[in-house]
């Protein structure tokens, strides 16, 4: 999943920022309401997480009542330290979807997250992606090929939504490094290469047709030779 996490507490979002990238998701950081209405508005997202008082002149509540209005129906979870049930129901009012109290524990933070996730499914979110038989189930985030279990890693799994989401196009390193990756330059290292190699050996190794080509100069296309 792509998820928002907007949060000035440094210890909180390192600990939230490491527990997703762990898990596999790709997140966006703010530090502040500004930065965090910038991207909850331009960038697309399966969750979004609001700490509630946030630095400057718009806090957690402030934006969701802008997305609202403004039509955004990504499922929202609020974290904050108000713990009161009358500070509970105003962020719900206000439009969050859950309200999660500081500290928590990631694992509470992972379910809740993956509850909304799963409540957004029932509005026609995208819950699978397919290119010829390969079949990417994103919710019990499963992987198959032509009904063959296809076991991967966190980071190949980041890697191949990424190709299925961008199937029949040219993936470059660039965009590879940027949203996989989280590197907005190059260091100069085989990382891509490495990870699609071993990407390639799982999800073509053993099949007719291969899906994931290299693209001399260019990058990478996942998709069905259709010569």
């Amino acid at each position: 999943m792509k998820i928002l996490l907007v949060e000035d507490n440094e210890t909180v979002s390192r600990f939230v920022l490491k527990g997703l990238k762990e898990k596999g998701h790709v997140v966006d950081l703010a530090a502040d309401g500004r930065d965090g209405l910038f991207l909850a508005t331009t960038e697309r997202y399966d969750v979004m997480i609001f700490d509630r008082m946030l630095p400057g002149d718009i806090d957690g509540l402030a934006i969701i009542g802008i997305l609202r209005k403004t039509g955004n129906r990504t499922p929202i979870l609020i974290l904050s330290a108000l713990a009161e049930v009358d500070d509970r129901i105003e962020g719900l009012r206000a439009g969050g979807d859950d309200y999660l109290t500081k500290p928590f524990a990631f694992g509470e933070l992972e379910a809740r997250i993956e509850a909304l996730a799963r409540r957004a499914t029932t509005e026609s979110e995208e819950t699978s992606l397919s290119v010829g038989d390969l079949r990417m189930d994103l919710l019990a985030r499963k992987v198959t090929r032509a009904g063959r279990v296809i076991q991967l890693q966190p980071r190949e799994f980041k890697l191949l939504e990424y190709l299925m989401r961008h199937a029949g196009q040219v993936v470059t390193r660039t965009m590879l490094l940027e949203n996989v990756w989280d590197y907005h330059f190059d260091p100069q290292t085989n990382v891509i290469d490495v990870h699609v190699s071993k990407l390639r050996q799982k999800i073509d190794a053993g099949f007719d047709s291969p899906l994931l080509a290299t693209v001399r100069g260019a990058g990478y296309r996942l998709g069905v030779d259709e010569r």
